[in-house]
């Protein structure tokens, strides 16, 4: 069994700094994927940012060099740096993982945490 525990969110002024971060727990063999998504009230969820098992990361276009994923692979820990935060960044967080293991490989989800920026 697996689980992702995110932790980080909380109530910041527009223009201030976050980092979250969700640890992997349990079974795993390797983490082929970890991600990023957020979702707002009323709003679809979407992708902010990925980082891949080579190294590669993406990120959604309006968080563009504010924010930085990354990871510690020995701690099976992925960040999310958020710097420069507007308000519209507001949404709950979640982290997912691609993790294989003796099961299968399928993705896992985290619990969510909020962010709201505002002064």
């Amino acid at each position: 069994q697996v689980q992702l525990v995110e932790s980080g969110g909380g109530l910041v002024q527009p223009g201030g700094s976050l980092r979250l971060s969700c640890a992997a727990s349990g079974s795993i063999s390797s983490i082929i994927k970890m991600d990023w998504y957020r979702q707002a009230p009323g709003k679809q969820r979407e992708l902010v940012a990925q980082i891949i098992s080579g190294g590669s990361t993406n990120y959604a276009d309006s968080v563009k060099g504010r924010f930085t994923i990354f990871r510690e692979n020995v701690k099976n820990t992925v960040y999310l740096q958020m710097n420069n935060l507007k308000p519209e960044d507001t949404a709950a967080y979640y982290c997912s993982m691609i993790i294989q293991n003796a099961l299968g490989t399928r993705d896992y989800w985290g619990q969510g945490t909020q962010v709201t920026v505002s002064s």
